[in-house]
């Protein structure tokens, strides 16, 4: 990667083949612009907004253009150097098909083992570290979400300062349980995603459950015998079911007893000295801008290498954002049956858009586009760096769990949507969230701190405190990859140790839950 320095036209080629290169200059650069003498002191013969592409030599009309040395498309028309290459001027190249790929033929990287690091986590019956202490209340249908946030915000003013060990409570609030065809068997996916975000390491074991009592997904469907106590105490308090009181505020009262059961236990838990392998870290988002596969993606990949090297757990997602990279992940899998699985996975996923009648390129979004990206194979390019350079170890299907002692680096397949994304990686048991970001964002999960990373100078000045970590340093050469990767790693274990808190956890910002449910709604 070439880089000039920051008081000059600044323009990022990643690979010797490219015929496109990236204005990082904030506010893009004006026409008439002389670039840098590396590309052959070439003039913009239009105005290139940042993070937008510049033409580097003449090209005919149909001519590949390449970007990480991947044809990301075609030209409509022909355009001299100096041009600016946008989305109206490409042709998107067909999807790779899922046959003849490499399959499980790239080695491993050789490494050293990263020992020595440490967090404070919270060590729980099954084995898992949270990093938070939090009570968690599992509803089993959308109607008694009022009820349940009702009593959530009673319980956090009367309650938890009685139990100060106790970060907070969480009301796992959700779309589904009513007028879905439970037995169809895409529902499955949704079932298993909140069974699963109910055994999150973050909430210490605990389950409480509130239903209404009539519901299709009932406590014992959603939470069977085998997956999680929900009767841990006599009387079954466990569970609330609001049909079985009388009237609303008998409700609240019953919610609050069972609270304080739960309660008691949670404020009995205390922080301890674990390895860094006890982390499970989300990483999400394909990045927003051209520039998150120059600057933040590269970072949290050379952070996912540190972490499969320290024994931790790095899950990526997002099945349209790889989609189009698929051969270089097959070539990395673990082994030929991990191979496999991602096949899968990604033939699930094109025969569901398919049955909509939609394909890949839905996304890239407007924000997307205005941030540079062309198409969604540029923008795959770009989020699969954020996976960094191990073998894949894993690959989960949606709403599928980390099985126990599961280790490396993960595929965990989910939909591109930021909000049913994060939902899958909980599900999947993450105890950290990692969210690049050049448009920026608030997102934040009120259940797994989240650490927003952006790609841009630009945005970290003016969203100073809504973004954690500024990787768009590495575009101006003020810091490198290297650098903002350990930065970041070392960030993850004071969060995840509560030493720092996330501006997402300062504000108290956090997005709502939204299940993937693939199945019909009666």
């Amino acid at each position: 990667m070439s880089v000039t320095p920051v008081s000059a036209p600044l323009c990022i080629r990643v690979h010797p083949s490219d015929n496109v290169a990236v204005v990082a200059n904030d506010g893009g650069l004006p026409a008439g612009t002389r670039l840098p003498d590396e590309f052959g002191g070439l003039s913009l013969l239009e105005a290139v907004p940042q993070g937008h592409k510049v033409l580097l030599a003449d090209q005919p009309e149909g001519a590949e253009i390449r970007r990480y040395g991947v044809v990301i498309g075609r030209l409509l028309a022909a355009l001299p150097a100096g041009s600016w290459v946008h989305e109206r001027r490409l042709q998107m190249p067909d999807a790779r098909g899922l046959v003849d790929l490499p399959m499980a033929t790239r080695a491993a990287p050789t490494w050293e083992p990263l020992n020595g690091h440490t967090f404070e986590g919270y060590r729980n019956p099954d084995g898992s570290v949270g990093t938070r202490n939090l009570l968690a209340i599992t509803t089993t249908v959308q109607c008694v979400a009022g009820v349940v946030r009702h009593a959530a915000e009673r319980i956090r003013r009367e309650l938890l300062p009685r139990y100060p060990n106790v970060d907070g409570v969480v009301a796992l609030e959700h779309s589904y349980g009513c007028g879905v065809a439970i037995d169809a068997p895409d529902a499955v996916i949704p079932i298993r995603t909140l069974r699963h975000i109910s055994l999150n390491p973050n909430f210490g074991g605990e389950a409480m459950v509130v239903s209404l009592g009539c519901e299709k997904l009932p406590p014992q469907r959603l939470l069977p015998a085998e997956s999680i106590p929900i009767e841990r105490v006599p009387g079954g308090l466990g569970q609330v079911c609001l049909q079985e009181q009388d009237g609303f505020a008998a409700q609240i009262e019953a919610i609050c007893r069972q609270a304080e059961v739960h309660l008691a236990r949670l404020n009995a838990r205390r922080r301890e000295t674990v390895p860094a392998s006890e982390l499970v870290v989300g990483v999400q988002c394909g990045g927003s801008d051209a520039l998150s596969g120059l600057t933040a993606n590269p970072a949290v990949g050379f952070c996912a290498d540190l972490l499969v090297r320290a024994g931790a757990t790095i899950m990526f997602s997002e099945n349209t954002e790889v989609r189009d990279g698929i051969a270089q992940l097959t070539s990395r899998a673990a082994t030929p049956e991990i191979a496999e699985q991602l096949v899968r996975e990604m033939a699930w996923y094109d025969a569901y858009l398919q049955r909509g009648q939609v394909d890949r390129s839905a996304n890239t979004t407007p924000g997307n586009k205005a941030g540079g990206l062309s198409n969604i194979v540029e923008k795959a390019m770009g989020s699969i760096v954020k996976s960094g350079s191990a073998a894949i170890s894993g690959v989960l299907a949606p709403g599928e769990k980390l099985a126990p002692g599961q280790r490396g680096l993960i595929y965990t397949a989910t939909p591109a949507s930021d909000f049913i994304c994060g939902t899958l990686q909980m599900a999947a048991g993450m105890n950290l969230h990692v969210f690049t970001t050049g448009r920026g964002t608030p997102y934040g999960l009120e259940a797994v701190p989240v650490i927003k990373v952006a790609t841009r100078n630009d945005l970290a000045r003016r969203w100073h405190d809504l973004m954690d970590l500024n990787a768009g340093r590495i575009a101006t050469g003020e810091a490198s990859i290297k650098s903002v990767g350990w930065e970041l790693f070392q960030m993850l274990l004071d969060v995840a140790s509560g030493k720092q808190k996330t501006w997402a956890e300062h504000w108290a910002l956090h997005n709502a839950l939204v299940l993937f449910n693939p199945a019909p709604v009666t």
